[in-house]
Parts: structure tokens; sequence; C-alpha cells
């Protein structure tokens, strides 16, 4: 190959590397964070980087529902919030340990009550030290244990733990007087199915439970962890799919089918995991989770 030929060669291997690098940067940028009101003093935000965000205004200051994933994303929330109000920030309430949840609250001022079900306060701790550690400094200092119903600046709200399920810290946020709910990862519309955290001790038995709850409440607007907001009637239809799901797992391992077999049977792939660019391994699926939990009650 002659020099000209190896350059033309070269320039274009490098313009295909360059126009993959360029997508997969796109890929990663955070969508725009926008801001909208779901009813009288409760707005939600999607966008920016992490989980979606709820801002209730109170009589002499702000709740925030979640944080986002960095001390620029949730000062980003933090400026939006000026433009709504100019009462302070002065309570969180986090719906579990996820860093795209709570890794914000670093980028809150001292002094904030943080509020969130144990578990969740436990899993923030163990994180210390490891890659997206939750900011020690900034750790619940109001635990909920199942449910509890408080008023925080004029604002009712009930918060309440039904089972271990995205994670074993997980809470509901619930404006009794609005008819909204906050689910956090509970409920998610970017996917069909749900996420279970095994290594935070999770279940899919615990979610189905959590659901239940959720569509007991009176309300009529869910705020998902990601994604678009869900009605009641679109909780019930994530609940229905799932169950339907456990059903048939719980059928085909009642029969001695491997798990293999029930993801043949569900039209998922049975190819070994492969880790990522980090040699991270991917999370179990739904299906592995859902078999793994009834082996271990068989």
């Amino acid at each position: 190959m002659n020099s000209k030929r190896k350059l033309a060669l070269g320039l274009a291997m490098g313009a295909a590397l360059a126009a993959l690098a360029t997508a997969a940067a796109a890929q990663q940028q955070p969508v725009p964070l926008k801001v909208a009101k779901i009813k009288d003093n409760i707005y939600w935000t999607q966008g920016g980087a992490g989980g979606n965000t709820g801002i209730i205004v109170g009589a002499a200051g702000v709740i925030v529902v979640d944080t986002k994933t960095t001390v620029d994303s949730s000062k980003e929330v933090q400026a939006e919030i000026a433009k709504i109000t100019p009462k302070p920030v002065d309570t969180a309430i986090v719906t579990h340990s996820d860093g795209d949840h709570v890794n914000g609250l670093a980028g809150f001022p001292p002094g904030l009550t943080i509020i969130a079900q144990e578990n969740c306060k436990k899993e923030m701790e163990a994180s210390a030290g490891g890659r997206g550690a939750a900011p020690q400094d900034r750790l619940p200092n109001k635990l909920i244990a199942k449910d509890e119903s408080m008023t925080i600046d004029g604002v009712h709200v009930r918060l309440l733990h039904f089972a271990p399920a995205h994670t074993s810290g997980d809470l509901i946020v619930f404006f009794p007087d609005q008819k909204v709910v906050l689910g956090g990862d509970l409920l998610v519309t970017n996917r069909p199915d749900t996420n279970i955290h095994v290594d935070k001790h999770g279940s899919a038995a615990g979610w189905m439970e959590s659901a239940k709850g959720m569509i007991a409440l009176d309300a009529d607007v869910y705020v998902t962890g990601h994604g678009d907001l869900m009605t009641k009637d679109d909780v019930k239809k994530k609940l229905a799919f799932i169950s339907d799901k456990w059903d048939k797992i719980k059928a085909m391992s009642a029969q001695g089918k491997s798990l293999d077999e029930i993801k043949t049977a569900q039209g998922e792939s049975t190819a070994p995991p492969v880790a990522n660019a980090q040699g991270n391994m991917p999370a179990p699926t739904l299906t592995e989770v859902m078999y793994n939990e009834m082996k271990m009650k068989m």
C-alpha cells in the first residue's frame, strides 16, 4: 500500500472513530432540565443529570424530593426553584439510595433536614469510599421506618415503606391534599418492567407489594423516578404486567424448568452477560431476580 493510500485510510479511520466518539458523547449528554407544575404547590423536573425531582412549596420553605446526581445538577434545580419562589429549600426527602437521587445533596447548603427510610441511610453509609459514594456529610437526619405522617412547612405528607423492592430502603412520598405520589424508581416509564437492585437487597415480590400499596392511596398523579408522569391506571397496568411475569415464571419453576428454559420462553437471550467498558457486569434481569427469589423459597 503506497503512502497516499495509507494516509487516506488513516484519515478515514480517524474520522470514523471521531464520529463514534461524538455520537457516544451525545448519548451521554443529559437532556436539558425542564420544570413543570403538577398542581397547586407541587412541581417536578425532568432532564438534567439524574432522576426526576419533586419540588413542593410550603408556607416558609421548599421541600425537594430527590436531588439529582451532581453538585452542578442540584444547583441547576435550585436555580429553577428560585424562579418559582424566593423561599429557601429547607427539607430534602430521598426515595432511595441510588447516586442519581442522593448525590446531589452535596450541592445543598448544610443544615438541611434530610428524610429517608432507615435502610436508605445504611446504604448511603455503606457506599463510603466507593465509586459514586453518597456524600457522607449529607446523610439523612430524620428516619422513617414503615409509615409516618407529618406536616412540613404547612404541607401534609405521608411517608411509606411497604417492603424492600427497588432497594431495601425505598420510601414512597404521598401528598394527600394534592393527591400526588412520588415513587422514586419504584415507578419508571423508561422501561416496560422495573429494576431490582439485588445488591441492595431489593425484591420483586416486595415491588409488587409496594405497587399495590401505592395503588391503594387516594392519588391521581404518580411521579416517576425516570420517565413521564403516571396515572393510577398506568400503575395498575405496570403491576399487572409484572404480576403476570411473576406467575408465568412461578409456574415454569414449579415444573422444574431451568433459568435458560424460562428465559427462552420469555423471548430473552440466554447468552452469558458481558462486562461494560468499565468492567462492570450488567445487573440481573427481572426474570433472573424472580427466578432466584422463587428458588430460595423452594
